[in-house]
């Protein structure tokens, strides 16, 4: 197993910097990562090997990466390998590399990603003809100490209001606790997040009264009005 993966991702287009790290919040991966757009990003994830109560799903969702990597330009992976001995059962590490010169295809499209069918049918459910409010996918990254945050949408009012919205779905209590940092950090005033009642956040450890960010509680799926009822 895995105990880290690091990614290079060097200088490229910031449409694939966008794209893939969307893939990472699609397979809901615990990462670190530095840079910027201009110079370029190192993105460190956590493998599976490294986690409290290792798990081969989580393991599986890093391989799932691997396909997305490809579509970004120029980029460089290692991952460090624990390795056990099926005779002795001793542990050595060992490391695997790769990079953009593998001549791998991938199989994933390059347009446009959904993290869950909650934010796709919450797409398809906006009125655009009843509101003044347009939704959009294409959201800039928002830097963070040890990350970037990458809301879902982002709300614009013809009048020059706007409001970044996150889906918080059904995720791990790792990435809860991580997630909701993020929103921390980020010290935006202009942030809705949007929280599914099944998430257990007392368990993950998040108290939601003190998250800097107006809260919309949702059920199965995310109505759009709700989210229209802070706007107004």
């Amino acid at each position: 197993k895995a105990s880290d993966l690091v990614m290079h991702l060097y200088r490229n287009d910031p449409g694939e910097y966008k794209l893939m790290f969307r893939y990472l919040k699609l397979f809901r991966l615990m990462t670190y990562i530095e840079g910027d757009a201009d110079q370029g990003f190192t993105i460190t994830i956590d493998g599976p090997a490294s986690l409290f109560k290792p798990s081969t799903r989580y393991g599986v969702d890093i391989a799932k990466l691997i396909p997305a990597i490809l579509h970004v330009s120029r980029w460089r992976l290692t991952a460090t390998l624990q390795l056990k001995d099926g005779y002795s059962q001793q542990v050595t590490p060992r490391q695997f590399s790769l990079d953009s010169d593998c001549g791998l295809v991938t199989h994933y499209p390059p347009g446009k990603t959904y993290d869950s069918m909650i934010e796709e049918s919450f797409v398809n459910r906006w009125p655009t003809d009843k509101t003044p409010w347009r939704l959009e996918r294409e959201v800039d990254l928002v830097p963070l100490p040890g990350s970037v945050m990458i809301p879902d949408f982002r709300l614009v009012h013809p009048d020059g209001r706007e409001y970044l919205l996150e889906i918080v779905g059904y995720w791990r209590p790792e990435y809860l606790r991580k997630k909701f940092a993020q929103v921390r950090k980020s010290e935006r005033d202009n942030l809705i997040l949007a929280v599914s009642e099944r998430l257990n956040l007392e368990k993950a450890g998040v108290d939601i009264a003190k998250v800097p960010a107006q809260v919309v509680w949702f059920k199965h799926k995310l109505q759009p009005k709700a989210i229209l009822d802070v706007l107004a």
